[in-house]
């Protein structure tokens, strides 16, 4: 388990002083948060927000721990995948809800 130290990624984004439209979060940057902790509370906060994994080992992890539309890269890829998957997801039409 991860200690509940917040990155600084995840203090920028609850403080609404500047709009983000993604996330790229690496599944296992060192420190204390990983990537997947790190995406939860930004979805549970904006349930739709646009989320890229990237990873060299974890990519089996994914169906479990990622979260719902998002898109995994595994290492190494080109910088164009990372773009096209930023595109991917901002361009697609979020659903309606009723």
């Amino acid at each position: 388990m991860h200690s509940p130290i917040k990155p600084i990624a995840l203090t920028l984004f609850k403080s609404g002083m500047k709009e983000y439209r993604a996330l790229v979060a690496d599944v296992n940057v060192m420190g204390s948060v990983s990537g997947w902790d790190l995406a939860r509370p930004v979805r549970e906060r904006e349930p739709t927000f646009p989320v890229i994994y990237m990873t060299g080992a974890a990519a089996d992890d994914w169906a479990s721990q990622g979260v719902p539309n998002s898109i995994l890269l595994q290492k190494p890829f080109a910088p164009a995948q990372l773009v096209t998957a930023i595109s991917q997801l901002l361009n697609q039409v979020p659903p309606t809800r009723e």
